[in-house]
C-alpha cells in the first residue's frame, strides 16, 4: 500500500524551503509520495496578504511539477470551512481507500497538536512525521513518545513565507529563495507588492 504524506500549509508563497524538505522526506523515510495540501483561505479570518486559493494551488504546481512524487492537492477547497485536519482525513481516506495517509508537521505543531480538534483520533489512524523548527524550539511534551509520531533528522530551515512577502513588499531580492517558476509567476503577477 502506498504511503502518502499529506504536507499541509497556506504556502503564501511556497519556498525552496518547502521543496527541500519535501524531497528529504521522500528520501529519507518511508513515504512513497507527498501531496502539498494547500488551505484555503478562511472566510472568517480576513488576511490581506494571503492570495487567492487558485494562485497558491498555482504557485505549488509549478514548484513541484519538475518532482515526480510531490503534488500539489487542492482537497480542501472542496471541504466546508472552517476545516478540521481530523474530516481531511476522513474524506481523503474514504475517497483513496487504497492508500494510506500520513501527516507531515513542523515540530511547533506538536506542541499544540492535543488542541486539535479529535487529535486521538487522528494518533489512532495515522502517522505523524514531525520535521524540526529552529524559531519555535523543540517539541516539549509526552506525544514525542507516541508510537504514532516520527521524528524526523531533517535540515532546520529558516525560510519563511513571511520574510519572503515583507522583503518583495520592501522591494528586496529574494529569487534565490523560491523556485524558477514560482518567483516568475509572482513577478508576473505582482504578488506581494
Amino acid at each position: 500500500m502506498k504511503n502518502i504524506g499529506l504536507y499541509f500549509g497556506t504556502f503564501n508563497p511556497v519556498h525552496t524551503g518547502h521543496i527541500i524538505l519535501a524531497n528529504h522526506l521522500l528520501h529519507y523515510s518511508d513515504l512513497d509520495e507527498i501531496w502539498m495540501v494547500v488551505t484555503p483561505h478562511n472566510p472568517h479570518k480576513k488576511k490581506q496578504s494571503l492570495l487567492d486559493n487558485h494562485h497558491r494551488l498555482e504557485l505549488v504546481y509549478r514548484a513541484t511539477e519538475s518532482f515526480q512524487n510531490i503534488s500539489p492537492s487542492d482537497i480542501e477547497f472542496q471541504l466546508k470551512q472552517p476545516n478540521y485536519t481530523v474530516d481531511t482525513l476522513a474524506h481523503i481516506s474514504e475517497k483513496h481507500p487504497n492508500y494510506q495517509f500520513s501527516i507531515i508537521m513542523g515540530e511547533d505543531n506538536l506542541n499544540s497538536f492535543h488542541k486539535w480538534k479529535n487529535y486521538e483520533v487522528i494518533l489512532e489512524n495515522y502517522q505523524v512525521y514531525v520535521y524540526p523548527r529552529v524559531a519555535d524550539g523543540k517539541a516539549e511534551n509526552d506525544l514525542v513518545q507516541h508510537p504514532k509520531i516520527t521524528l524526523v533528522k531533517a535540515p532546520r530551515i529558516e525560510i519563511s513565507s513571511t520574510f519572503i512577502r515583507k522583503a518583495i513588499n520592501e522591494k528586496k531580492y529574494v529569487k534565490h529563495l523560491l523556485p524558477a517558476p514560482v518567483w516568475e509567476y509572482i513577478d508576473l503577477m505582482n504578488f506581494y507588492r
